[in-house]
């Protein structure tokens, strides 16, 4: 996670509450309902016209009764109840209701209906939890409902499936976004399917709507001859009445679902879509799939429920930290486009630049589309698993660093195929977190934001340490060898003790002390590093070599020439002599010392900040084990004594040692000051380093999966892989320089991982060499088999052509028709 480039993240129980409840919704067309209507009358859309005339007790019906609406029941009616239904004029106009009184205006045979296609078409049950209160248990979409009928005071829903002859229960289906159950009906014998999924793709099934009574009717005693569930074929208008109440609801960030339901004379039914078996090898005798089913399915609408799943608190200043980090945040939800783009709005996933897309567009996109698309989507929406695998595939194909999130058994591919794989601890499957890295214990979105911290804190504990175990390294084993070769009895400066000592330093404090830095918010102000990059960072070589040099010469100048400095070159006598030389290599052992105490100091901080001593008091460990060594040290030379080969020394030589221990401080300083980039160029073309902005892309082998008729050329795939045509090889850099080629567009920042200005400078180059670059790219584009996409009758490109993918009418304008753009970006992207 500590290089994590891309998060795709649910919608549902990661950036929401996963608490769903509904909050309005609509029966039939006509009959609008919300919780405590007038404290939220904005969640109603009733058509201002119909309510007037409702307010104002108009009605069109003729003096001698009320008007009659006839539906034929013929062969080919989808599904009635008798051959002609009677209802009132105000059924044909909207008018708004508390839900809390919805059941006034529904028939028995209605209220029995709708009961029976919440509690039927469901897995969830009710039970008791720890605290012994019952709660419903199972999916949020059909707790939420059952908790619905239960607060209108239904029929028990264990006692209407008990008393239910089921036939065929039908799971959901990710195609087409819905599941259903069929019953038999104990009077009539026949078969009626309960279907309940996305709105917006089951009510284009739908030829019918139920009918309720209206306002005028309130307080009335019910006609038994409406006891009956009576339907109205649907017109132009009904059908734009629902269009409009879906996206009502979803501008609110509300999640429709549609209940529907169609009678059957038999089961199978004899009518199934054109092309398809019957005999499906993978469905049982008697059952028939819901995509064998014929597409114009002729459904009842019975209702539209609006579910509200409020933002889970602090997703939006998650996501904002996740932009801060260097980190984006791709939503891919199943929902309908208008509440996906609703909800990223909310998160500020939806910013300038970025593009939003349908998956059954998606899908239809070609690998030379794909590749256009992919790095600009921020909201996938009504996608399925695939989808997010095919995504996860091109992120990583790109050169991303994916991170994904999933819950479900049919995300474990997208799981599996990202770099690191996020599960849902509480309402994730178990074939979910066996295929994940990581579960999200809380289900939140912002303990990915967390793992993001954690892992780069993780990283930077590592080359903390490594900085300053190197540093002493290099030191003591360039002090030990050099002072064991000068010296007269090939004895080194420091004692094998003394060296076990300065290894406990080393190696146990020094991983507690640096390792156990907490991670801190200020660790996503950075971009992430390459998953490729340098371990151990040019600005930690200089600050390794130049503490190393210090160290280095400093000691040897105190082993050669202290004596000489401190007076104390001309012992009186033997005795005095052996008492300097046992002060001298004291001197130089507690100097070494606390060289090393006080660069722990510098090892704290990788970058190029002066402020070693930030957070400090915040890790603990690191005081205390800073303490110990002081005192550790203290101890060894006032008491050592023969153990470790020490004497005690005066407050002259104290001074003398820390002194030069804290004089790492300020040369770090320097050494930050030293400019990194002339060092690069020299490391970089010698090749003792990687060049960061020239490290390769991973090579993603996207296989035949996702063949399709419009495949990719071989330049572009030799390019993606960074196998270069020669000819495009002594270009490319400078391709760089431009924003766009019309007719074969590469945007620079996708592959070119060098910015503009490093490649100026590298190349040197000035304005003339800017003139002549435009013929030598045209040449050289004809030499390598470049040429503009393949263009339509009409002149239009396939990317701008909407009739090469079909896009749906909830989708607007990008460069093709396709997908949405963000309003706020810029016109020349947009191109």
């Amino acid at each position: 996670m500590a290089n994590a480039t891309v998060v795709c993240t649910d919608k549902t129980g990661t950036l929401t509450q996963n608490k769903m409840t509904i909050v309005a919704g609509s029966i039939g067309v006509h009959c609008k309902f919300a919780a405590d209507l007038e404290q939220n009358e904005r969640r109603v859309n009733v058509d201002e016209k119909a309510s007037a005339e409702i307010q104002s007790g108009f009605t069109d019906s003729p003096k001698n009764g009320n008007p009659q609406i006839s539906i034929t029941d013929d062969t080919d009616s989808p599904s009635t109840h008798s051959a002609t239904q009677t209802a009132h004029h105000n059924l044909r106009l909207d008018f708004s209701v508390d839900q809390a009184r919805i059941q006034q205006h529904l028939t028995p045979g209605l209220i029995q209906l709708f009961n029976e296609s919440i509690a039927i078409n469901s897995t969830a049950f009710e039970a008791k939890t720890g605290g012994g209160q019952l709660e419903f248990i199972g999916s949020k979409t059909e707790t939420a409902l059952l908790s619905f009928a239960k607060e209108q005071g239904w029929p028990d829903y264990h006692q209407v499936r008990q008393g239910a002859d089921i036939v065929q229960m039908i799971p959901f289906s990710s195609q087409r976004k819905a599941m259903g159950v069929v019953v038999r009906l104990p009077e009539s014998g026949r078969y009626r399917l309960f279907l309940k999924g996305a709105s917006e793709v089951l009510t284009k099934l739908t030829s019918h709507y139920v009918c309720v009574r209206g306002p005028s009717s309130e307080g009335q005693p019910i006609n038994p001859e409406l006891e009956d569930v009576s339907s109205a074929p649907f017109d132009l208008d009904t059908r734009e009445n629902v269009s409009r109440t879906i996206m009502f609801y979803a501008n609110q960030s509300l999640r429709t679902i549609a209940l529907c339901y169609r009678d059957f004379e038999s089961w199978p039914p004899t009518l199934l879509a054109p092309g398809k078996d019957r005999k499906d090898p993978n469905i049982p005798a008697g059952e028939v799939s819901l995509d064998n089913l014929v597409d114009g399915l002729g459904l009842t609408l019975l209702a539209v429920v609006a579910i509200e799943d409020p933002l889970r608190p602090g997703v939006t200043e998650a996501v904002a930290n996740c932009a801060r980090a260097g980190v984006a945040v791709k939503m891919v939800t199943g929902d309908n486009i208008i509440t996906a783009k609703s909800i990223a709005l909310q998160c500020g996933i939806y910013t300038p630049g970025g593009i939003i897309m349908e998956g059954p567009i998606f899908r239809q996109l070609s690998k030379q589309e794909m590749l256009e698309v992919v790095p600009r989507l921020q909201v996938l929406a009504r996608s399925s698993p695939e989808d997010k695998k095919r995504l996860v595939d091109y992120l990583k194909f790109i050169g991303e660093t994916c991170a994904v999130t999933g819950d479900g058994t049919n995300d474990g591919p997208a799981l599996k195929a990202a770099h690191v794989g996020f599960s849902m601890g509480i309402s994730g499957t178990e074939v979910a977190k066996e295929a994940s890295d990581i579960i999200l214990m809380d289900d939140n979105f912002s303990s990915i934001v967390s793992a993001i911290m954690w892992g780069r804190c993780v990283n930077d504990s590592v080359k903390k340490f490594l900085q300053f175990q190197l540093s002493v390294n290099i030191t003591a084993v360039l002090i030990t060898f050099i002072t064991s070769i000068a010296s007269d009895s090939e004895s080194s400066i420091l004692t094998a003790v003394q060296l076990l000592w300065v290894n406990l330093i080393m190696d146990t404090f020094a991983a507690l002390a640096l390792a156990t830095d907490p991670a801190t918010r200020e660790s996503l102000g950075r971009k992430p590093d390459h998953k490729g990059a340098n371990l151990i960072s040019l600005d930690m070589w200089k600050m390794i070599i130049g503490q190393s040099i210090y160290q280095l010469i400093v000691i040897l100048i105190l082993n050669f020439s202290g004596k000489k400095i401190l007076n104390r070159d001309n012992p009186p006598d033997e005795a005095t002599r052996i008492e300097f030389d046992d002060l001298h290599k004291t001197l130089v052992f507690n100097a070494f010392v606390f060289c090393q105490i006080f660069n722990q100091f510098n090892a704290r901080v990788l970058d190029r900040s002066f402020n070693i001593f930030r957070g400090i008091l915040k890790n603990y460990y690191f005081m205390v084990i800073f303490l110990i060594m002081l005192g550790g040290q203290i101890l060894i030379v006032e008491v050592g004594g023969a153990a470790f080969q020490v004497t005690k020394i005066g407050i002259e030589d104290w001074l003398i040692s820390v002194i030069i221990g804290l004089l790492s401080l300020p040369l770090a300083a320097l050494i930050k000051l030293i400019p990194t980039e002339p060092i690069g160029r020299v490391v970089y073309k010698w090749g003792w380093l990687r060049d960061p902005s020239k490290l390769e892309l991973e090579i993603v082998d996207l296989g035949n999966e996702y063949d399709d008729d419009v495949r990719i050329d071989d330049e572009a795939a030799e390019h993606l892989s960074s196998k270069w045509n020669p000819a495009i090889d002594r270009v490319r850099d400078n391709l760089a320089l431009f924003s766009q080629i019309r007719g074969g567009r590469m945007r620079s920042s996708s592959f070119v991982k060098r910015s503009r200005k490093f490649l100026l400078r590298e190349k040197d180059i000035h304005t003339g060499a800017l003139m002549t670059m435009v013929p030598t790219l045209v040449v050289t584009s004809i030499g390598a088999g470049w040429q503009p996409q393949k263009q339509n009758e009409q002149g239009v490109s396939n990317l701008a052509d909407p009739a090469s993918t079909n896009p749906t009418a909830s989708t607007t304008r990008l460069w093709c028709d396709q997908v949405e753009v963000h309003p706020d970006t810029d016109v020349d992207d947009k191109c």
